[in-house]
């Protein structure tokens, strides 16, 4: 059966990239408004009522306005926005950690942020297994290409090629936060440092861990079997065993499409700190192709049905 798919903000980045990924395949059939109609709030009602599943990609308050124009019980949305991530009655658009049978059920999804993303698939399988306190205050560094800021990033960037590194989130308070503390389920916020540079996409989180001043902290082994334990078998989430040969880790510029999602567990000789690093395509498993994974999953397909991996 084909599912009909509307894209709200289809002319956005993420929304282009989805439509990419579902590009010539017969299981679904996009509803596409013309650039003079996709504006225009009724056309908008009228796509997303024949919709079978709405993707959102627009801004919080456009977002939580879309969602109010559905007038019927069998639209579902997948919403790429901030709106909803914490929200009850929608579930979190990664099947890895929530499970897959509560996405493929879901009526309301919300496409997880592309900094948690990483955060949370390596911290919080760790949270849960007991091997790290719920209630010890991490923190998280984080680089991304400039892509997951939208159009005025983006144009911001390649108009000034003198930008080498902008850090931002200064005054706290950034809007990923809820959902990094909601879903590793920790008692105090993470202190979050999230950062551009100039590099249209790629993204690297990384949460440093003093385990010996941690209780109950397991080793750097156990954390790394863990890790591989939850998601053995997935063939979008990949642990690697160590740390790389060369000692370092690289995002280049020409980095292609990919939807996939590297963890790394790296600990110092006598096992006291270790670095929890996640690499991943903050235009792929970090928006566009987690919502693809999900549209697959609610359309009762392989979860890795047209993505890059």
């Amino acid at each position: 059966m084909t599912t009909s798919v509307f894209i709200d903000g289809a002319a956005g980045t993420t929304g282009l990239e989805i439509a990419e990924r579902l590009g010539g395949r017969s299981e679904f059939a996009l509803i596409a408004l013309d650039d003079a109609r996709r504006k225009d709030d009724a056309a908008r009602a009228e796509a997303i009522n024949d919709a079978d599943v709405v993707i959102l990609c627009l801004p919080d308050d456009a977002a939580v306005a879309a969602v109010g124009m559905i007038r019927n019980d069998r639209t579902a949305v997948i919403d790429a926005s901030t709106a909803h991530r914490v929200a009850a009655g929608w579930t979190y658009g990664f099947p890895e950690l929530v499970g897959y049978e509560a996405v493929a059920s879901a009526k309301r999804i919300a496409n997880p942020g592309c900094y948690p993303t990483g955060f949370l698939a390596t911290l919080a399988p760790l949270v849960r297994a007991g091997l790290l306190p719920a209630d010890w205050a991490y923190s998280c560094n984080a680089v991304s290409g400039y892509s997951g800021g939208g159009k005025a990033l983006i144009a911001r960037f390649e108009d000034d090629a003198d930008i080498a590194w902008r850090g931002y989130g200064l005054t706290f308070g950034h809007k990923h936060v809820p959902e990094m503390q909601t879903y590793a389920g920790l008692s105090i916020a993470p202190l979050f440092s999230p950062a551009v540079i100039p590099a249209h996409r790629g993204m690297v989180v990384e949460v440093p861990l003093a385990l010996s001043a941690m209780r109950g902290a397991g080793s750097p082994d156990a954390l790394r079997a863990e890790l591989a334990r939850f998601y053995e078998g997935s063939p979008v989430v990949s642990v690697n065993p160590g740390v790389p040969e060369e000692g370092e880790m690289l995002l280049r510029g020409s980095m292609a499409p990919w939807d996939g999602l590297e963890l790394f567990v790296m600990a110092s000789k006598d096992g006291t700190q270790a670095r929890l690093v996640a690499r991943l395509d903050n235009l792929g498993k970090g928006a566009s192709g987690a919502a693809v994974q999900s549209l697959n999953l609610m359309a009762g397909l392989e979860e890795t049905a047209g993505l890059r991996l």
